[in-house]
Formats: C-alpha cells, sequence, structure tokens
C-alpha cells in the first residue's frame, strides 16, 4: 500500500508540478505568486452568497430595481474581497529563519523574516497548531516557538500563511516548506556527581596575580622594581607597591567521554551536558573529548554552544 501511494505521489509530481511541488522543500528565500496561491469561500462566504441569490431571485421576480441595485452592489463587493484576499499573499517573501538553541522537550523560538513592496494586513500563520498574526508593512520579523522532542537536527515543518481579510468571505491561503534545518541541545540530566578530575589537578594549579589593581601597600624587600607605584609613592614617605588581586584558581575541566563507560550512550550525554552547564554557570575554563572529536579548552558562550552542538549531532 505504501508502495502504490509512493508511485502514485511520484506520478503526480511529473504531471502536476504545479499542486505537488509545494510539498517538497524549497531553498530561502520563497516569494509566494498566483501559481501557488489558493482561494476557496468561508462558511461565511457561503452563506452569503446564498443570500445575494435569495435577494437576486426575489429582486427579478417582483422587478424591483432597487433590490436589484444593492444586490449587484453586494456582488461586487464580494468580489473586490476575494481580490484583495488574494493580493494580501501575492508577491509575499520569507527571506531568512533565525534559529535560537533550545533543549530536547523545550519549545525553540524561530524568527521569520518577511518582506513585501506594500502593506500586507492580516496575515496569519499556522505552524505546530498555533496561529500567528501579523502585518508586513515593507519588512517584519515573526517569532514562533516551534516544539521539540528529542535532540538532533529538526527539519522545520511546513508553514500555511492564510487570510481572510478584509470581509471574511473568502480564505487565501499557501504553504510554505523552507528547506532548513535547526539543530536541538540534548537535555542534561537533573543531578548526579561532578566531573573526575585528575589526582594532581589541585597541585598543579598555581595562583596567579589578577590584572586589577588592588591597593598600594609599602614596600618590602624582594618586590619588583616594576610594581612600584612611583606617582604615588612622590607624595609619600616611603615607597609604595601595587598590590594585584589574586582571584581563586580554577581547575580546568576535561569532560572525557570515555570515563564513562559504565552508563549508556544517551546516559553519557546527559550528563556531559549537565558539566557543560556546570562548567559555563561556575566560569570554568573546560574542554570535551568525544568518540571522534576533541574540543579544546574554551570557555565563554560561544564554546558552549559548539560543544552542546557536538553532543546534540551524535549518532
Amino acid at each position: 500500500m505504501r508502495a502504490a501511494l509512493h508511485r502514485l505521489a511520484r506520478y503526480a509530481e511529473r504531471r502536476l508540478p504545479a499542486l505537488t511541488r509545494l510539498r517538497q522543500p524549497e531553498p530561502l528565500p520563497i516569494e509566494l505568486n498566483r501559481r501557488r496561491i489558493y482561494i476557496l469561500p468561508t462558511a461565511f462566504g457561503l452563506g452569503f452568497g446564498v443570500l445575494l441569490l435569495v435577494m437576486l431571485t426575489g429582486a427579478l421576480n417582483y422587478t424591483n430595481n432597487a433590490a436589484l441595485l444593492l444586490t449587484c452592489l453586494l456582488g461586487a463587493a464580494a468580489a473586490a474581497s476575494m481580490l484583495l484576499a488574494f493580493r494580501t499573499l501575492d508577491g509575499l517573501r520569507l527571506r531568512g529563519i533565525r534559529a535560537g538553541h533550545a533543549i530536547a522537550g523545550e519549545p525553540l523560538e524561530l524568527v521569520l523574516d518577511f518582506a513585501a513592496s506594500r502593506l500586507r494586513e492580516a496575515v496569519r500563520l499556522d505552524c505546530a497548531g498555533e496561529t500567528l498574526a501579523f502585518a508586513v508593512d515593507g519588512a517584519a520579523e515573526l517569532t514562533l516557538r516551534l516544539p521539540t522532542t528529542r535532540r538532533g537536527w529538526l527539519a522545520l515543518p511546513r508553514l500555511r500563511l492564510w487570510s481572510t481579510w478584509p470581509l471574511g468571505l473568502f480564505r487565501a491561503w499557501s504553504w510554505l516548506h523552507p528547506q532548513q534545518s535547526v539543530l536541538v541541545w540534548p537535555r542534561p540530566e537533573p543531578a548526579g556527581p561532578p566531573p573526575l578530575l585528575p589526582a594532581d589537578a589541585q597541585e598543579r594549579l598555581r595562583p596567579q596575580p589578577g590584572e586589577e589593581l588592588a591597593a598600594l601597600r609599602d614596600y618590602r624587600r624582594g618586590d619588583a622594581p616594576r610594581h612600584i607605584a612611583w606617582k604615588a609613592s612622590a607624595r609619600h614617605h616611603d615607597l609604595l607597591v601595587k598590590d594585584f588581586d589574586r582571584p581563586e584558581p580554577r581547575a580546568t575541566w576535561l569532560l572525557d567521554w570515555h570515563a564513562l563507560r559504565s552508563l549508556d550512550r544517551e546516559a553519557r550525554i546527559a550528563r556531559l551536558a549537565r558539566w557543560l552547564g556546570e562548567a559555563e554557570a561556575q566560569g570554568r575554563r573546560y574542554s570535551l573529548q568525544l568518540p571522534s572529536e576533541r574540543i579544546d579548552t574554551g570557555s565563554g558562550p560561544a564554546h558552549y554552544a559548539r560543544c552542546m552542538g557536538a553532543l546534540a549531532v551524535l549518532p
């Protein structure tokens, strides 16, 4: 059955490309045009059409010119509404997508960059059961939250753009399927032991003088001449020496995949993710050893993102 559906889809792809090609991911930018915008009357529009038919029948039967004129005016308004709904989407362009970072199970924030040559009002976007309304006046950015379930690359789903502006009689819609994936980080374990450090890690630590001036003190024998505060000493009866702060030494963490052999693969990833978060929160420098990759020592948001990304794409 599945093979038959697959063959049918391929046949439709060849014979009806205008209808089926929109199901395939497309590279950015994506611009909507008349070949990919669909229009149907809404339930309100169908009721309005029935009402116009009744009015037209009554006006013709009773030869009531006023009623006939009113019917024609309402019909013209409905036709204009259909045209405006179409023009709301026609020419709308999705220029780019920016993705943030998210842990598996948490929503991922996406920023969609739209552009249009003229004002577009009451545009709506459906994604993952959520509907967002926005307007585009030259350019607009729309933020949506995409749910995630597991780590790794996540392909963006199809997005539906639609509008019933201005009278709600017709619904114009089209599909966007960007050819883009976003990376979802692994979820850290909630709690566990700290990382194992080499036995001589503390012994190798040496307090180093910092770069911030902490205070001035009296000269003591053995102080380096380059630390003498000559200007301050000129106003004092003794020599004064610059005393720099000494930040508390911190051990560099080596987060090693092979040191967690007692855990299964996903548990190792979760533990390493937790250790990465703790190291970043404590301002430590750390390196990450994975089965096929080693990330050298570093710190900061970019280093953290690189390490979490490497964990996310592990098979």
